[in-house]
C-alpha cells in the first residue's frame, strides 16, 4: 500500500478496561495464538511432503490454512459466513480491504495467497501470517518488473489463487474506494493460461451491537496493538460476511474494463449495506 486512506476520524481505541475485559482478551487471544502456532508447526512438514508429490501446487496446505483461519475466528468469537462458490479453473481473486482481519476472513472463505507490498514482510505478528500463508510479495521497482511478472505467471500456472487488494489501501470497512486499474495489467500477460478469470470477493463486517459501525476497520494511522486489544476486549463480537461473485473472464478485456467489472460487483454489496439490506 503506497497510499494510506485517511478520511474521517477513526473511532477511539480504548483497549481493555479493567480485569473483566483483560480476561476476555486472554480467553480469546490465547486459544487463537495456540491454534496459529499449531497450524504453523503442522504446515511445515505437510508442505515438505506436498512438494514431493505436487511440486509448486498447494492442494493440501491451502485447505489446511483455510481450516486454521476458521478455527481462529471461532476462538476470537467473530461470526463468519460465506455466500457463493469459489471459482474453478485458472485465475485470481480481488477483494476490498478493511482490516488485518481480512487475512483470516478471506483465507477462511477459500484457499488464497495474498499479494502484498514487500514491507509487510517486516511487520511483527502480521509477517508470521503472511509467511505461513505463502504471501506473494511485490517490490515497486521498475528494474524488477519483468522478473516479478514471470513469478506471478508461474504461480498462476501452478494453480495458486493470488488475491489482490486493488484499492491499494485499507478503509473503515463501510465503502469501496476506486480500484487502481494498473494492478490488473498483470492479468493480461500472454504467458498466463487460457481461460483465465478473476473472481471479485466482498468482505463485509458487522460491528457488535452498540459499537461504531467501523469497529473492525483498520485504517489511517491506527496502531495494530490497540486495535487488536480493543477487538478482543469487546463484550460481544460481530460477524464477517464474505460474498464470492461470478468470475470475470479476462479474454477480450483490458485493464480498465477488468477493474470496472470487479469494482461494480464488489461495490454493489456496499450499496446494499448503506440501504440496510
Amino acid at each position: 500500500m503506497s497510499l494510506t486512506w485517511r478520511e474521517g476520524e477513526p473511532p477511539p481505541l480504548p483497549g481493555p478496561q479493567g480485569l473483566r475485559e483483560w480476561l476476555r482478551v486472554a480467553c480469546r487471544g490465547v486459544p487463537a495464538v495456540l491454534v496459529l502456532l499449531l497450524g504453523v508447526i503442522l504446515i511445515l512438514p505437510l508442505r515438505g511432503v506436498e512438494r514431493l508429490f505436487h511440486g509448486r501446487r498447494r492442494p493440501w496446505t491451502g485447505p489446511h490454512v483455510q481450516i486454521v483461519c476458521r478455527l481462529v475466528l471461532i476462538c476470537l468469537g467473530i461470526g463468519w459466513q460465506r455466500h457463493g462458490t469459489p471459482m474453478r479453473g485458472p485465475g485470481a481473486v480481488v477483494a476490498n480491504h478493511s482490516s488485518w482481519l481480512d487475512i483470516l476472513v478471506l483465507n477462511a472463505a477459500m484457499p488464497v495467497f495474498f499479494v502484498s507490498k514487500s514491507e509487510v514482510a517486516t511487520w511483527p505478528g502480521i509477517n508470521i501470517l503472511t509467511r505461513v500463508t505463502d504471501t506473494h510479495f511485490v517490490t515497486r521497482d521498475p528494474r524488477l518488473a519483468r522478473a516479478q511478472a514471470a513469478e506471478f505467471a508461474a504461480r498462476i500456472r501452478a494453480g495458486h489463487r493470488l488475491l489482490f487488494f486493488p484499492e491499494g489501501t485499507s478503509t473503515d470497512g463501510r465503502r469501496v474506494l476506486p480500484f487502481k486499474a494498473t494492478l490488473f495489467e498483470g492479468f493480461l500477460n500472454p504467458d498466463l493460461p487460457a481461460g483465465l478469470a478473476i473472481q471479485p470477493v466482498s468482505a463485509l463486517y458487522e460491528a457488535p451491537t452498540g459499537r461504531d459501525p467501523r469497529f473492525y476497520g483498520w485504517w489511517s494511522d491506527m496502531d495494530l496493538a490497540p486495535h487488536l486489544l480493543t477487538v478482543l476486549a469487546a463484550k460481544r463480537q460481530g460477524r464477517a460476511v464474505v460474498r464470492l461473485h461470478q468470475p470475470v473472464p479476462v479474454a477480450g478485456q483490458n485493464r480498465k474494463s477488468l477493474s470496472a467489472a470487479c469494482h461494480l460487483a464488489i461495490s454493489s454489496d456496499f450499496r446494499r449495506l448503506d440501504m440496510g439490506l
